[in-house]
């Protein structure tokens, strides 16, 4: 009996022994995960990756607006929310690896990114030059970031911390395209709206994408996106807005002009019907749905795939 008690608790004990190294390694594993260098990402096709999906407020499940469109290793970065530099890890693409940033507009959802994004590649060794496109206002938002980091990012440099990682900063309007990092790039003015945007469009092998964020130019949203295969958006749950005025919700006149910013979810099929995309993919949505499905069954007139990003996900259009 004695010896079999023995045999019990030495088993227990190799047990717990084998738990325990199984718990620390699996820790170790995580933590050396989040330090490590990454190896180039490297994509057959043309494929997007919603590296943020988060909007204008904070959300501990969904880091700010960040969209990686890529072919092969090289790759661009449209916005740059918060939390960039995580969310890229994430999604195992080196923070160095975007050529890029494609701005659609200066709201700070779109911005506060920016200086995570610079300084963390000054941390990578053999960095390259970072090219920031943008609407008016780009050039004097990056020499402001810049300048406001002079000072401590200044002495890193100078103590050997950090690389130098050059910022080149260009303001755009839909007259001109651009070779980016071996993708085609078209961007296109939205008018009539408060604040200067950009619609993107990215060309490759026969095949384009339409990123954007603001839905106050449809038609030019539309025109833009006609013959895209795959439209990544933003959407305001019209039902929801309309059931918070109903009950009386503060500030009613600021929840109205704010919405006549974005396009209502319940319209972003009808304007995906028009371009004859194959997929929409919504992000940046208001309010964050609980569930994929209660979403996506509002999307109307749309015979396509319709997509509920979440952070990291990885479309092939």
């Amino acid at each position: 009996m004695w010896l079999r008690l023995l045999m019990l608790l030495t088993g227990l004990v190799a047990l717990a022994g084998v738990w325990t190294f199984t718990l620390i390694s699996k820790r170790f594993e995580e933590v050396a995960a989040g330090a490590l260098p990454l190896e180039p990402r490297s994509f057959d096709s043309l494929t997007v990756v919603t590296v943020g999906t988060g909007g204008t407020f904070e959300n501990h499940l969904r880091r700010g607006p960040a969209v990686v469109v890529a072919r092969g290793e090289r790759m661009l970065l449209v916005d740059a929310g918060r939390g960039v530099a995580e969310a890229l890890r994430a999604a195992a693409i080196p923070v160095q690896q975007p050529e890029a940033v494609l701005l659609t507009s200066l709201l700070p959802e779109n911005t506060v990114g920016l200086d995570d994004l610079v300084l963390t590649r000054a941390l990578a060794a053999e960095a390259a030059p970072l090219a920031v496109w943008g609407p008016e206002g780009t050039r004097r938002l990056v020499e402001g970031l810049l300048s406001a980091h002079a000072g401590g990012f200044g002495a890193a440099r100078a103590s050997g911390l950090v690389e130098a990682v050059p910022v080149e900063a260009s303001e755009l309007s839909d007259a001109r395209s651009l070779e980016v990092a071996g993708l085609d790039v078209q961007p296109k003015r939205l008018p009539d709206g408060p604040l200067e945007a950009l619609a993107w469009r990215i060309e490759a092998d026969g095949r384009a994408v339409l990123v954007s964020s603001v839905g106050f130019a449809p038609d030019a949203l539309v025109e833009h996106g006609r013959g895209a295969r795959l439209w990544v958006h933003e959407a305001l749950y019209g039902a929801a807005l309309d059931a918070a005025l109903e009950q009386g919700a503060e500030r009613p006149e600021v929840l109205r002009r704010e919405a006549a910013w974005h396009t209502r979810l319940e319209d972003a099929g009808t304007l995906a019907s028009r371009m004859g995309v194959r997929k929409l993919v919504l992000m940046r949505l208001r309010p964050p749905p609980v569930y994929d499905f209660q979403y996506r069954n509002v999307v109307e007139d749309f015979r396509g795939e319709v997509v509920i990003a979440e952070d990291g996900l990885e479309i092939r259009p």
